[in-house]
């Protein structure tokens, strides 16, 4: 398998995470404690290079990736599947910014071009409003948290290219980052609750299913790829995200979030445009 096919099939695992996430009555920091104590056992158990090669590095990036798991948890549980994910795809533009400073990776007249169309869709996301809904009781904080993890993703991926490029492990970052979100987030939710037999099934669907087995793909995938070719080809997950949710849950986006983020996919898919 190809690393681009790698990244591809992370991410439509990644995808599934909204959908699943309005299954649970766990809380947000509950949830998130759990989902990642099964993700970080899931790569610890299958990946050797997750249980060697820690080092301070590691340390740093995962706490770029606990941000990222846990504010996307957060996003999920204020504000639709459909607009927490598109904002977080948006870290491309990140890393298109990060990258040349922090790698020494420069992007090229396609990238600049695609993140131009990014650019403006995220600005016509920002021009409409999502009403609160079951899902969805606070959409407003949910997409600044979702927005906010677009940079600690951007983060997250140029580190994982940062620890490649060292001959550092990938898996070991994760597991460090995993590590990290269960510990914050047990301290942060509180008294916990017994649950339902299908809260815990979610939990561990997204922490083995969702979250582990992806982080298998991306450990193998992210040394030979540079860090905006990584968050490109992830773009697969805003496609697929909003339509889990839509499937399971009636779950919609505002209208100008939907033509923003389909407008961008157009642009990236055009055959003019389409990677060789």
């Amino acid at each position: 398998m190809s690393p681009r096919s790698k990244v591809l099939c992370a991410a439509v695992l990644f995808s599934s995470g909204g959908a699943a996430i309005k299954f649970c009555s766990f809380s947000a920091w509950q949830l998130a404690a759990f989902r990642a104590a099964l993700a970080l056992l899931t790569i610890f158990v299958l990946l050797p290079e997750a249980r060697r090669g820690w080092t301070w590095r590691t340390i740093v990036v995962g706490f770029a990736y606990a941000a990222t798991t846990l504010l996307y948890v957060q996003a999920n549980k204020h504000t639709t599947a459909a607009s927490a994910i598109f904002l977080q795809s948006t870290s491309p533009l990140f890393i298109l910014l990060l990258a040349p400073v922090l790698l020494g990776e420069h992007a090229n007249r396609r990238d600049i071009a695609q993140m131009a169309v990014m650019a403006v869709g995220l600005g016509l996301f920002f021009l409409g409003t999502d009403r609160p809904s079951t899902t969805a009781p606070d959409p407003a904080l949910g997409n600044v948290l979702a927005s906010v993890c677009a940079v600690t993703w951007a983060f997250t991926v140029i580190g994982y290219r940062w620890l490649a490029s060292r001959g550092a492990s990938v898996a070991a970052a994760a597991v460090a980052g995993n590590m990290t979100a269960s510990i914050i987030a047990v301290i942060m939710a509180g008294p916990l609750i017994a649950g339902r037999p299908v809260d815990w099934a979610v939990v561990a669907f997204l922490g083995v299913c969702q979250l582990g087995i992806p982080y298998l793909f991306l450990a193998r995938a992210v040394p030979q790829l540079r860090a905006l070719e990584v968050g490109l080809f992830l773009l697969i997950e805003p496609v697929l995200n909003p339509i889990w949710a839509w499937i399971v849950h009636g779950d919609r986006s505002h209208e100008r979030g939907v033509v923003a983020s389909r407008a961008g996919r157009l642009r990236e898919s055009h055959p003019r445009h389409a990677r060789r």
